[in-house]
């Protein structure tokens, strides 16, 4: 992202004074993938990290784990 990077990005949702908005799915979506790069995302805030290229199972298999959360 040419202005922030997404560790910001997901800080500052998670920082919003509305609770519907600032609890939205973040999954990180990046060519980094030690398990530090995990680590940094879940530390600022977001759901899930998926490394690329992306394997459309465990996508998925993100998106559902994180849509029990929602519920």
């Amino acid at each position: 992202m040419p202005k922030m990077d997404g560790y910001t990005c997901a800080k500052r949702i998670r920082a919003l004074p509305d609770p519907e908005k600032a609890n939205i799915p973040i999954i990180a979506v990046t060519a980094n993938s030690f398990k530090e790069d995990e680590e940094k995302a879940i530390a600022a805030g977001m759901n899930g990290h998926i490394s690329k290229p992306i394997q459309i199972n465990k996508l998925m298999e993100m998106m559902e784990k994180i849509s029990v959360l929602l519920v």
